[in-house]
């Protein structure tokens, strides 16, 4: 693939999926902006890649916007900041951390596109990449904030979608099952997703060959861009990857 242009801004980018995915749009000539809470996390990641550590908190508009302010343009958003508190019973979880579960996953997510979009509108051109879950969709889940809050993410990057359809390309993702500290806690032999998934695939959706997919859920693991190149026009003509209510 063909070397990138342009700044990107990797919100949760300190450690794990977002920290790969700084490492590999930099990699590809990328300008990267790494934002997170932690400054030691951010900052060693932005020192790695030659990139821009930007501390603060997703949830806080003052701290988005002052990043957007920072950087000027940004060409690439992704937004993968978010969080989860597994185990326990839904009904005695502290309310607080139940609703900074939603707080982080989606209005994380929203406060960064809006900061986004006015700006790659005025230039004409950018790419924003939501990173959902598979627990948005897949049956026989328990924990209710996690798996509520990446449903409304995923209904939000395809609504968005539509609402910047021609404009700017929206994607939702899903990484898979990556080891992260997010993950520490699951078996050893679950269907573990290959880090490196995730970052080749924002990676070919930064480039535009896929933005004719725009609105469309797709798996890191499942969806990879080699495979994906001879699926757009079937994807399009079947309404596949899309999260959708089906009717006998």
């Amino acid at each position: 693939m063909a070397e990138l242009a342009g700044t990107a801004l990797i919100t949760g980018g300190g450690r794990g999926i977002g920290a790969n995915i700084a490492r590999e749009l930099a990699a590809a000539g990328m300008k990267v902006a790494v934002s997170g809470r932690t400054a030691e996390q951010v900052e060693a990641v932005a020192a790695e890649i030659g990139g821009i550590p930007l501390v603060g908190d997703v949830t806080r508009q003052a701290d988005v916007e002052r990043w957007f302010g920072e950087l000027g343009a940004v060409d690439i958003l992704v937004a993968n900041a978010g969080v989860a508190n597994f185990g326990g019973l839904p009904w005695e979880d502290d309310v607080e951390t139940w609703w900074r579960t939603f707080e982080v996953n989606i209005l994380g997510v929203h406060l960064c596109c809006r900061a986004a979009i006015p700006g790659m509108l005025e230039r004409g051109g950018g790419r924003i990449v939501i990173v959902g879950s598979g627990s948005a969709h897949l049956p026989g889940q328990s924990e209710t904030a996690y798996t509520s809050s990446k449903a409304a993410v995923c209904r939000y990057g395809e609504t968005l979608a539509n609402a910047l359809r021609d404009r700017i390309p929206v994607f939702v993702i899903s990484p898979g099952m990556v080891r992260t500290e997010m993950t520490a806690g699951f078996r050893d032999d679950a269907m573990w997703t290959p880090p490196e998934c995730a970052p080749e695939l924002v990676l070919a959706l930064a480039s535009g060959e896929f933005d004719a997919l725009a609105g469309r859920y797709l798996h890191a693991e499942h969806d990879p861009p080699a495979a994906l190149r001879g699926r757009v026009e079937e994807i399009l003509e079947h309404d596949w990857n899309a999260i959708r209510l089906r009717r006998p």
